[in-house]
């Protein structure tokens, strides 16, 4: 845990890294509550139009434990990989815990993703087990025998599609298992990640990066945890943001986490869950937060009492750090990281005061830097590529299978994120974008996170992408993709007015050239646009495929 203090800059200098030679994520967030309080409240598991069940430690260390023995009377051993193709639900969890204790390395998977994406990770990571649903098993029916390495599917959902009903297997089996005693640096999970080009890389972590991700926990979350703090996340739990900056920092400090499984998000349902659960803390990516922000007056509908709320994944902004505080009495924290190394910059209003525009500072135990092209810092105020200085626990191990791409992940003594952005004198970080998402138009360069932020302060706006689109004049122009808010008609007036709302209020060289509206945003699960789609199709509105 990071050190109680009474400033950031205190937390800092008393922080150091304490991670043991065996660390094992299964019994961490599992079994060490189980055996001293096996009561505990763990899970608590809702859903729409059913019974909402709970889960203890214990119960989690016994389910985990039959499983465990089941995969391992069936020949899974220490380094095996086991795909787990499953939304929010206690088997998830559960699937996790029984590899981590085997030994065995799990592999968070989208219950979105198609055959393709699927075929690709699975025959990829050599998985051997698959625990997933109808849903899952039905997708891969048609893959079973292009993946000659899968030899065990179990379905949640019963023994349909020629899949071993969870429930069966495991009822029969004993509730004691001895846990591997694993390294703090052996392999513990595979989890994918787009880049710009080629393939999906899966990035593969050892046990200790749950350790490497308390401190960005705790720092943003309001020095999380306090008595009777209990967590939430509509981020699915295959992805980094569900996974390990929620579920497991949570259960390691034996914080109950709530899953839910909404058949569709909208602001309502979201705002409902966090009064009837009593939900203290929570990370919401951006777009969740800004279908939020259409409820009208949430505060005089629902008794909602949260301590803390973080987001990541893009800036924020002062437009949606406003409504915030307005709408929950606190500020919304910042963060950022990604799939490599996460949790690696963060704010704590409460301790550090907050900044539209900047997603925060080095977490304790990081060193994060604006590094030119050949891993040199740069000087405070200059744009380059931000870069964590290696090592640190939650730093990834390498690219599963793919030696070239983790060496290309590094330059110098840095880890490379493959954004850009600056920093400030005393600390503060600024997004500016991706690399290939910084417009340049006319000399300048342009980050469109501003933009979009601004967008959403007009009245007729309720998300916005913007890109540059290629001009053989200015190099780019600025671009802006515009859902509007419900009965709000597009017109070309509406469009010249939010040309001009930029042009004025932001600045004169950010205004969007053109403005199109669209009845959504190509998106990430984790509430990225996606703006290399956008641009790719202002390519083809030029004819340049």
């Amino acid at each position: 845990m990071l050190p109680r203090k009474d400033s950031y800059e205190e937390i800092c200098e008393a922080f150091e890294w304490q991670i043991p030679e065996h660390f094992n994520i299964g019994t961490d967030i599992c079994d060490k509550w189980a055996d001293i309080e096996p009561d505990r409240e763990a899970l608590v598991f809702v859903r729409e139009d059913e019974p909402t069940d709970t889960y203890s430690f214990g119960q989690l260390k016994a389910l985990s434990n039959r499983l465990a023995n089941y995969l391992t009377s069936n020949g899974v051993e220490q380094g095996d990989r086991i795909g787990i193709l499953l939304p929010q639900a206690p088997q998830t969890l559960t699937g996790h815990i029984a590899a981590h204790k085997m030994g065995a390395i799990s592999i968070p998977l989208f219950a979105l993703f198609g055959e393709e994406a699927l075929h690709y990770r699975l025959e990829n990571s050599g998985a051997r087990v698959l625990i997933t649903n109808d849903d899952g098993a039905r997708k891969l029916e048609q893959l079973r025998d292009k993946l000659p390495d899968l030899q065990l599917i179990i379905n949640i959902d019963g023994g349909s599609f020629g899949c071993v009903s969870f429930d069966e297997a495991i009822s029969e089996q004993s509730e004691n298992f001895e846990p591997v005693n694993t390294k703090a640096d052996h392999p513990a999970l595979i989890i994918y990640t787009s880049g710009t080009t080629g393939q999906p890389k899966g990035a593969l972590h050892a046990h200790r990066t749950l350790l490497g991700h308390l401190p960005g926990v705790e720092l943003p979350h309001n020095m999380f945890p306090q008595e009777g703090d209990r967590f939430w996340t509509p981020a699915d739990w295959a992805w980094i943001g569900g996974l390990l900056d929620v579920l497991f920092p949570s259960l390691h400090h034996g914080i109950p986490v709530v899953a839910c499984r909404f058949k569709k998000f909208t602001g309502e349902a979201a705002f409902k869950l966090l009064a009837e659960q009593k939900i203290r803390n929570a990370f919401i990516p951006p777009t969740a937060l800004k279908l939020m922000r259409q409820v009208e007056e949430p505060q005089t509908r629902w008794d909602y009492r949260l301590r803390s709320i973080g987001s990541g994944g893009e800036t924020l902004g002062a437009e949606l750090l406003d409504w915030g505080r307005k709408t929950f009495g606190l500020t919304i924290n910042e963060f950022y990281g990604q799939t490599e190394c996460n949790l690696c910059v963060a704010t704590n209003a409460d301790m550090m005061g907050s900044r539209g525009g900047y997603m925060g500072k080095a977490v304790p135990g990081f060193q994060v830097d604006i590094v030119d092209d050949t891993g040199i810092p740069v000087s405070n105020g200059t744009l380059g590529n931000i870069g964590i200085k290696k090592p640190v626990p939650d730093m990834f191990l390498e690219y599963w299978k793919n030696p070239e791409a983790t060496a290309k992940k590094y330059c110098g003594d840095y880890l490379m994120t493959g954004d850009q952005g600056i920093k400030e004198d005393d600390g503060w970080i600024r997004f500016v974008g991706r690399d290939d998402d910084v417009i340049t138009s006319a000399g300048y360069r342009i980050g469109p996170g501003e933009i979009e932020d601004f967008l959403l302060k007009h009245d007729a706006v309720a998300m916005a992408g913007v890109i540059g689109k290629p001009d053989k004049v200015r190099t780019e122009i600025v671009k802006a993709y515009v859902v509007l808010k419900e009965a709000v008609e597009p017109s070309v007036q509406l469009a010249e007015e939010l040309a001009q709302f930029v042009k004025t209020g932001l600045a004169a060289h950010e205004y969007p050239r053109e403005v199109e509206f669209v009845d959504a945003l190509p998106m990430t699960t984790t509430g990225k646009v996606i703006r290399r789609e956008l641009r790719e199709q202002a390519k083809r509105e030029l004819g340049d495929t």
